[in-house]
């Protein structure tokens, strides 16, 4: 039997890892989280085809993520007949969304580039022994393999019954239909990530110190050159008060926090921050900070705060000027797509990855 486990190391780069793999990272697709687009697509594969279990799949060299994922409501089923198949002790943990390779039928469209049916999974002695038929009861599956604009298959679209049935041509077609669709979902991410990436390009050229941040703890998704060689190189990722403590002393983490639940721009002037360079002649330097929220061109919701930081210790500056600043980066960064979402960056790491 052909699978991922026998075929992920056939090409991989010269990080050890496969293209498919890289192609994840890059689309922050390379974790488990739940993205609420992709559960919307399980939920209408789940609904279209009439399963109780519905999957989006990304698969990489070591393990299968399911950032979409439905599984019908049960508590009242769980009152009646006990828990159900997917709360039940099993050496993986659905909730937290993923599956080893060994498990399932995902790995084996996506080895095969191709859809896959079972009408009765017991009856294909190739599948019957597959541990999820034993362990989870599953005996029907039906799934379409995602493959990329660049020719690379990163996961699957999936639905799974614990009875036989006959999936038939007309839900074969809708699976492959769906996995269409999502990929127009996943190329839109893609086309924002190559706008975003230009845009911190001209960030990192930036004289004035920017920050990124992003969620409800507003933790540091991206600083640039500029903000580095200011404040230093941070202590810890995270939250602003611990990656600068200087910063978070000063009040910067209130104000950025405060940007982000009200919705509307904060601004922090005069701040005193002791000088990170030893030779500086100058003790302390004296900033305005213009901390502008950010709404998410896929939602409409406000998910980062956008810092911009102007050195006003030997010069006058207004807070209007400051904020004509902040507004011309704000848009500029805005129309490019939504707030950057994954690990941090700093200048001279790849671009940022997309939102989920």
């Amino acid at each position: 039997m052909t699978d991922v486990m026998s075929t992920q190391g056939q090409f991989p780069g010269a990080s050890g890892e496969s293209e498919r793999t890289r192609r994840l990272r890059g689309l922050g697709l390379n974790d488990p989280s739940a993205d609420e687009a992709f559960d919307r697509f399980a939920h209408l594969a789940a609904s279209i085809t009439r399963a109780p279990i519905a999957m989006v799949n990304f698969i990489n060299d070591e393990r299968q993520m399911f950032r979409g994922l439905y599984i019908p409501p049960n508590a009242a089923d769980a009152a009646e007949n006990g828990p159900s198949w997917a709360d039940r002790g099993i050496a993986f943990d659905l909730p937290t969304r993923e599956m080893p390779l060994s498990h399932g039928f995902c790995p084996h469209v996506v080895a095969q580039r191709s859809p896959l049916a079972l009408d009765d999974i017991l009856a294909y002695p190739r599948f019957a022994g597959n541990p999820v038929v034993d362990e989870l009861g599953v005996r029907a599956y039906l799934g379409a393999p995602l493959v990329d604009d660049t020719n690379t298959v990163i996961g699957t679209v999936c639905v799974l019954d614990r009875e036989p049935r006959q999936w038939g041509r007309e839900r074969l077609r809708d699976i492959q239909h769906l996995a269409e669709a999502l990929l127009s979902e996943i190329r839109l991410r893609d086309n924002l990530l190559a706008q975003r990436q230009e845009m911190f390009a001209a960030f990192d050229g930036s004289p004035f110190p920017i920050m990124l941040t992003e969620g409800p703890g507003q933790e540091i998704r991206y600083a640039n050159a500029q903000h580095a060689d200011t404040f230093g190189a941070p202590s810890a990722y995270g939250a602003i008060g611990a990656a600068y403590p200087q910063l978070g002393a000063a009040g910067l983490e209130r104000a950025v926090v405060e940007a982000f639940h009200t919705a509307r721009t904060t601004v922090l002037d005069n701040i005193r921050v002791p000088s990170v360079h030893p030779d500086a002649q100058r003790g302390q330097q004296v900033f305005s900070f213009t901390c502008t929220p950010l709404r998410s061109a896929l939602t409409g919701r406000i998910n980062g705060v956008l810092t911009v930081g102007m050195d006003v210790t030997a010069q006058s500056r207004t807070e209007e000027e400051i904020g004509t600043l902040a507004a011309l980066l704000v848009d500029r960064l805005q129309q490019s797509g939504a707030t950057t979402t994954g690990r941090p960056l700093v200048l001279g790491e790849p671009g940022p990855v997309l939102p989920g």
